[in-house]
């Protein structure tokens, strides 16, 4: 049941943002009065899903990691490299779509 609801999310997202794919008509095309409040609002949902997403795996990471510190202390040394690597491509998700939000706020 939990893998329906994943493929039927899935679905319902890419037929949302299919209409904006197969618009896309290049750089000679200047957004008009009515883009530019869809421009806006694709720039904060960017932000909202990328940074919710870098957030909760970033939690999730650092539990695991202190939870297996805790459990053998010993291993701390090579569990906090890796976990410290993990990190930082978690927070270059958030970073990358703050750089996109700017360039599609900056089309406004």
């Amino acid at each position: 049941m939990k893998r329906y609801f994943q493929v039927l999310a899935g679905v319902m997202i890419s037929a949302l943002f299919c209409s904006v794919a197969y618009a896309s008509e290049g750089a000679e095309a200047v957004a008009s009065g009515g883009d530019k409040g869809l421009i806006a609002l694709g720039a904060a949902i960017a932000i909202g899903v990328a940074i919710f997403g870098a957030t909760i795996s970033q939690g999730k990471a650092v539990a695991a990691a202190l939870e297996s510190i805790g459990r053998n202390p010993a291993a701390a040394g090579k569990v906090f490299t890796p976990m410290i690597l993990g990190l930082v491509f978690m927070e270059a998700l958030g970073i990358l779509s703050f750089v996109i939000a700017f360039m599609l706020t900056g089309k406004i």
